[in-house]
């Protein structure tokens, strides 16, 4: 469209200006993603929502702060009503959410650590984890890899993920676990510990009167010839502390195993 072309539909209403070389189609009426969405594109190629307002777009915490939050890898001005955070976002740290550039959850609980009040990131972290989405081997892979910028947010965020397991919290580090722990739920048994050191080996889920711990063995974590090994090493570790150790493979949660599960905590419990 030429800038006459937009002139005429500004004067008829067809167009309504929102940021500059933004606008709005028919009426000003915007949802909240619709000012998210005019936000990014203001900001220019390559922004993200992201802090407090990509927490809301993950339903981990309300949006209701007055500014939108956005990262961007460049210095640039500020579309109006929005606060601009310089960062060079790597693309698995970015995702889609209803079409609108967001930051992932692992990068957004890490951004946010460094702009909201302690309690307020336990809440989120807590609400991640009831929504079985919370993967924490993703949430360490961003701190490593932003371990140098200023700020208390690593600090901060760690110590949510201590307090987590201290309050015996679910803490789950891949969508398996999550899928099996529903699994654990709707069979009705005990809900067990999850990424617990066991006699110096981590195991995915614990029942300690039990004595029975379960490894949720993805592809991706257990597929190499080192971990086939350690996977090894840590099963005759464990027999030979009397715990018996079972795993299930992707394949296997999909199936619900239950009822095996059932039968080794009644075995371990006898």
């Amino acid at each position: 469209m030429t800038a006459q072309q937009i002139k005429v539909r500004l004067r008829s209403g067809r167009l309504h200006l929102v940021h500059r070389g933004v606008y709005a189609v028919g009426h000003r009426r915007l949802s909240r993603d619709g000012r998210l969405l005019a936000a990014v594109f203001a900001a220019g190629r390559g922004a993200v929502v992201s802090h407090r307002d990509a927490a809301g777009m993950h339903g981990i915490r309300p949006a209701n702060h007055r500014l939108i939050d956005l990262t961007v890898d460049a210095k640039r001005r500020a579309p109006n009503g929005a606060r601009l955070h310089r960062a060079a976002l790597p693309r698995e740290e970015t995702t889609e959410i209803g079409g609108i550039p967001v930051t992932t959850l692992a990068r957004t609980l890490v951004d946010l650590a460094d702009v909201v009040p302690p309690d307020h990131l336990r809440r989120a972290l807590h609400e991640a984890e009831r929504l079985r989405r919370n993967d924490v081997r993703e949430i360490e892979r961003v701190l490593e890899r932003t371990r140098n910028r200023p700020g208390g947010g690593h600090a901060a965020i760690r110590a949510a993920l201590a307090d987590a397991r201290a309050h015996r919290l679910t803490v789950l580090r891949s969508e398996l676990e999550g899928a099996f722990l529903t699994t654990v739920e709707r069979a009705g048994l005990p809900r067990p510990l999850t990424n617990v050191v066991v006699h110096g080996c981590e195991v995915d889920a614990w029942w300690p009167d039990a004595q029975v711990a379960v490894e949720a063995d993805g592809w991706q974590s257990h597929g190499t010839r080192k971990a086939f090994q350690r996977d090894r090493e840590k099963g005759n570790r464990l027999a030979l502390h009397g715990i018996l150790l079972l795993r299930f493979t992707h394949h296997d949660v999909t199936r619900r195993p239950d009822r095996e599960l059932a039968a080794a905590l009644g075995r371990g419990s006898r």
